[in-house]
């Protein structure tokens, strides 16, 4: 969320950074909240001189009746006051959800370097890594071949939990609990602390970390509580420190997330549907980061790094995209996604988050720490460590040999013990 300080401050900027996202509804709200935080910022001094009138007038009457004399006049005033204090609360209540139903959908502002782009083909390439490899004979679908070498069962997922859900079996299992070792064991050693999240959240927490509009299209809510499955542990963790005031020494804060994720999305192909990349419900390690705002490009890049080296090291070609104006989304200022090669669609697809929040979820979270004497927002920023079920089938297309066989990366084999996975 964007401060309203800065809004009233800062409304070309604001205007700016719409029209650069093509937002055009949003456009125009920008001078209808000015107006109405006027209005409100007006009322609410109104309400506080009705209450203090209140409290002088029975100070007053108190005052008169012990002197003897008439005080019929004020009490008549006190009658009054209850029905415009009650007027009052009703209109401050009106302005105020008005105003906070504009900024809570307000999105962040974007840095400078977020290219403008309309949807995704906007996205811009800014790094190949890896060599792509050539093979001779023609690739299983992963979600196939993984049921051919009694890995994974997902005919009876969709049976008995419906589609967008699968069983793991075996080594394909203790290579997802290789991968969620080594990205966990890499983050650890760069100083981040590991935290297994809560998989529900209230919904107010839930409004501070993410677009209002998921919780209609990705979230499961459990029916008759106030709870929400989470979509990864990002959310949880920044929930962490809701209502904190934190002390600059102890920034920045770094963490490493492990947790199952709910999402309700899936995809329309059949390469999505029928396999383990695009589900309900996968497990993910998750970096996380709270800092002061002056460190928060340089901890981006540091997040961004964490990822690529984790997939360097799984030798898994990728490329880096800097996400256009069109693709971003309303909370982040500036997103990269690492796309990992995958050679049976002969195309990189999406495995890796990493953005910069700024102080847009601090805000919605009331998250600040201490600067001297005075109190200012946090930043957070986050990434995908690695989504387990993306990156196995990264490695199931990548390392697949032509008796039906995969290779392990060089990194997983002492987490799984095996070289090659597959054999009778």
């Amino acid at each position: 969320m964007l401060d309203i300080r800065f809004i009233r401050e800062n409304p070309d900027i604001v205007k700016k950074d719409l029209e650069k996202r093509n937002d055009k509804e949003k456009l125009v709200w920008i001078d209808d909240l000015l107006k109405k935080d006027i209005e409100y910022r007006k009322s609410l001094q109104e309400n506080q001189a009705l209450r203090q009138s209140r409290n002088t007038i029975t100070e007053e009457i108190n005052k008169l009746r012990k002197q003897g004399l008439d005080f019929k006049e004020k009490v008549q005033e006190a009658k009054e006051l209850p029905d415009k204090i009650k007027q009052s609360d009703e209109k401050l209540a009106e302005l105020k959800e008005k105003i906070d139903y504009y900024l809570m959908r307000l999105p962040n502002i974007l840095h400078e370097s977020v290219p403008v782009g309309k949807d995704a083909n906007g996205n811009v390439v800014i790094k190949e890594w890896g060599k792509k490899p050539k093979f001779d004979f023609e690739l299983k679908p992963h979600g196939e071949l993984l049921q051919d070498l009694g890995l994974a069962n997902i005919e009876k997922a969709a049976e008995v939990s419906g589609h967008g859900f699968y069983y793991l079996l075996g080594d394909i299992a203790r290579l997802e609990l290789a991968l969620v070792n080594f990205a966990v064991d890499s983050l650890s050693k760069e100083g981040y602390t590991l935290v297994e999240p809560p998989l529900m959240l209230r919904r107010k927490p839930y409004e501070g970390v993410t677009d209002l509009k998921d919780f209609e299209t990705m979230m499961y809510k459990v029916d008759g509580e106030d709870l929400l499955l989470i979509a990864t542990s990002e959310h949880p963790i920044a929930a962490m420190l809701m209502n904190e005031n934190l002390e600059e020494k102890q920034l920045p804060l770094k963490f490493v997330g492990y947790s199952p994720c709910f999402r309700k999305e899936l995809g329309s192909h059949s390469i999505d549907t029928r396999g383990i990349f695009r589900v309900h419900h996968f497990n993910k390690v998750e970096q996380f980061i709270f800092c002061k705002p002056e460190d928060s490009w340089k901890f981006h890049e540091e997040l961004l790094k964490n990822a690529e080296e984790i997939f360097q090291k799984l030798e898994i070609p990728y490329r880096i995209v800097n996400i256009c104006t069109g693709d971003i989304g309303i909370v982040a200022a500036k997103k990269y996604d690492i796309e990992a090669w995958f050679p049976r669609e002969n195309l990189y697809r999406e495995v890796v988050s990493c953005s910069n929040c700024t102080a847009y979820q601090a805000i919605r979270l009331n998250i600040k720490y201490r600067k001297g004497e005075e109190k200012d927002y946090v930043h957070t920023l986050n990434s995908t460590a690695v989504a387990t079920s993306r990156a196995l089938r990264a490695i199931i297309e990548n390392f697949q040999q032509k008796d039906g066989t995969i290779k392990v990366p060089k990194v997983l084999q002492k987490y799984i013990g095996k070289k090659v996975i597959g054999k009778g």
